[in-house]
């Protein structure tokens, strides 16, 4: 595989148990509205990062303690920034300016979406040799995650349930 160019974009596809809640939440996170919503479904596209997230409404399939998403930022300004938007729009489940985690020094804040699917945004500083003592628990998925947040109140949108393709026909 030489010469092979990186991949242009990354695709996540997530199970929600309620997608207008899912949908406010990620509106509000990412900054900008879902490129397409159908019934059962929505789907963010987004310039940067490059990233192609989708949300399948299906309660049964949602998943705890599968980890948790994030986004690097470039400078500790950008991520102060994210910060205080987070705070005015209530969706800041924890900050941690300062912290050793993952052997690395970073200044983060997470936000958690209404299934408890936890995302940090954080801006690194330095490799450390030493991870934070809070991080280092016998469960190996506890690393770089707080504790599980009390469910963000989010307000619910009114989404169409025009049907626009087969479950299972792979059109996400």
């Amino acid at each position: 595989m030489e010469n092979q160019s990186p991949f242009p974009r990354m695709h996540v596809s997530l199970y929600v148990s309620n997608l207008a809640a899912s949908v406010n939440f990620y509106t509000t996170f990412f900054g900008q509205a879902a490129s397409k919503i159908k019934a059962g479904y929505a789907k963010y596209v987004l310039d940067s990062p490059s990233l192609i997230i989708s949300f399948i409404e299906n309660p049964s399939r949602v998943q705890a303690n599968f980890g948790h998403l994030g986004f690097q930022v470039a400078t500790f300004e950008e991520m102060s920034t994210r910060l205080e938007l987070a705070r005015t729009q209530g969706i800041v489940s924890k900050e941690e300016i300062g912290t050793s985690c993952c052997y690395a020094v970073q200044d983060k804040f997470w936000a958690t979406d209404p299934d408890g699917i936890q995302w940090e945004v954080y801006y690194f500083h330095e490799d450390a040799e030493f991870n934070d003592p809070h991080y280092v628990m016998e469960d190996s998925s506890a690393c770089c995650m707080p504790p599980v947040a009390e469910k963000p109140k989010v307000k619910v949108a009114e989404i169409s349930t025009a049907v626009s393709c087969a479950p299972g026909s792979g059109c996400c």
